[in-house]
């Protein structure tokens, strides 16, 4: 027995290894792809001038809508960032979602609100609408009261008030650099009719200077477990969904800056005001939707524009939000798992759904029978310590090499890190990451997986604010 259990072992050993060596190739070819896309964006970019861009008559107008609920901290920094957007024509929408701190009181005061009769269609059900607000000082600005429902409720209730044919989702604890609209709209000009939701990058505005709502100096973080989110969000973005994106293969378009078609958003039903993560849930049911009706569409990565957001520094507070994301991708993907390996879906059933499956959801569950079996080796006293070191050398290289592969993507794309201390520290962030942090984060993803098994409900859980105060840099 104890023979055929480390044989066992050693065959399981075998497949993670292999498992291991083959997402992390995937990632690698993402990076390829990505480089050749920045590059490819970099040259049609040099032949255009977001001046002309802006005065041009098939610019379509867009409706930016801000969920907010206890944002207090930092609302009027983002709405002032979002009023100051260049774009020809947009409204911005805040939908304060039941707020029981001061976020009403605050935009009340900072943008002199007054009471609306404004009318509009309840398309979307929502929770009740208990005033709508006018700014005389800013015309472009509308802001809705209404019953806590959360943010998908709220994003649909702003549609409902919304008056354009785009519509921008965006995070009320987010910043939009002043030319991001108009390099997102970028894919609904150059193919208006197939394309039907394009999505920037995120960055993290933790030890960044904020004033008048833009961010007028990049800094890196002083909390290393910010560090190490910088180097995630620089992978995810200009890695990932940027590679995922020239595949055809987008399931996620964040749900912190996104722009979509309204008439092919209404004709889904909005947003589905149960889910955890309505981004991913939304951008996969709009695929099946145009699947179903046997319609071309494209949704697109834009390298370019660029959406500042506030990342927790907490253990206890990333650990509630990357709970939730894990949950909400698991229920996503069941709910439509009728599009795995389906070839009537295209790309995205023959490849993103089983991909986030296999790599994604599970992915959490074998790094951590990975880490069990080790200790179990320890405890057997069967452990090959050669080849443990080898592989624990093999994962670190792994990591470093693709955040080193994510830095170089972002002083292509963006250069937002102009001083070579900036990208020594991130450089050992890369390295830093793979010891306790990546193992960690492992772990609270499993126990998503695990608790949703056992049928355990979570709270949504909320983000602790920090605002958008002046920040300090780090070392």
């Amino acid at each position: 027995m104890p023979g055929f259990l480390g044989a066992l072992g050693d065959g399981l050993e075998g497949l993670i290894l292999a498992y291991f060596l083959l997402i992390n190739t995937f990632y690698f070819l993402f990076s390829v792809l990505s480089l050749g896309g920045i590059l490819r964006y970099r040259r049609l970019a040099a032949f255009v001038r977001f001046g002309e861009v802006f005065r041009m008559p098939i610019v379509r107008p867009i409706s930016v809508v801000v969920p907010a609920f206890n944002e207090a901290a930092g609302i009027t920094e983002s709405v002032r960032s979002f009023l100051s957007l260049r774009y020809p024509v947009f409204e911005v929408i805040v939908v304060n979602d039941g707020s029981t701190d001061a976020t009403l009181a605050r935009l009340a005061e900072a943008f002199d609100l007054r009471p609306s009769r404004t009318v509009f269609r309840r398309s979307l059900k929502t929770e009740p609408v208990r005033g709508i607000y006018r700014s005389p000082l800013h015309p472009r600005l509308t802001v809705v009261d209404k019953v806590n429902g959360r943010k998908a409720d709220a994003l649909n209730a702003g549609l409902n008030v919304s008056r354009y044919p785009l519509f921008c989702a965006v995070d009320s604890d987010s910043l939009l650099e002043k030319d991001a609209l108009l390099k997102v709209v970028r894919p609904f000009i150059e193919d208006p009719e197939r394309t039907i939701g394009a999505g920037g990058v995120i960055r993290l505005s933790n030890g960044c200077e904020i004033r008048d709502g833009q961010v007028v100096k990049v800094g890196i973080p002083r909390s290393w477990i910010a560090r190490f989110q910088v180097l995630e969000y620089l992978r995810a973005f200009l890695g990932g969904r940027l590679g995922m994106s020239m595949l055809g293969s987008t399931l996620i378009v964040s749900g912190a800056f996104g722009v979509f078609r309204k008439d092919i958003a209404m004709a889904c039903g909005g947003y589905r005001a149960d889910s955890l993560t309505e981004d991913m849930e939304f951008v996969v049911r709009m695929q099946k939707h145009m699947h179903d009706l046997k319609r071309p569409y494209r949704f697109h990565f834009v390298p370019d524009p660029i959406c500042w957001t506030e990342a927790p520094e907490n253990l206890r507070v990333l650990a509630r939000q990357r709970s939730r994301w894990h949950r909400g991708l698991i229920e996503t993907l069941v709910r439509f798992r009728g599009m795995f390996l389906n070839p009537r879906y295209g790309a995205a059933g023959l490849f993103a759904v089983p991909f986030y499956a296999v790599f994604e959801m599970a992915g959490p569950i074998i790094e951590c029978l990975g880490y069990a079996l080790f200790l179990g080796h320890i405890a057997l006293g069967r452990v090959d310590y050669p080849f443990a070191l080898m592989y624990f050398f093999v994962a670190i290289f792994y990591g470093t090499f693709s955040s080193l592969l994510a830095i170089l993507l972002e002083e292509m794309s963006s250069h937002r890190y102009p001083r070579p201390r900036d990208l020594v520290v991130l450089t050992a962030a890369g390295v830093a990451e793979n010891i306790v942090y990546r193992q960690y984060l492992a772990l609270v993803r499993a126990g998503a997986f695990l608790g949703l098994l056992r049928g355990k409900d979570r709270p949504w859980g909320h983000m602790e604010r920090r605002g958008f105060a002046k920040a300090e840099e780090g070392p």
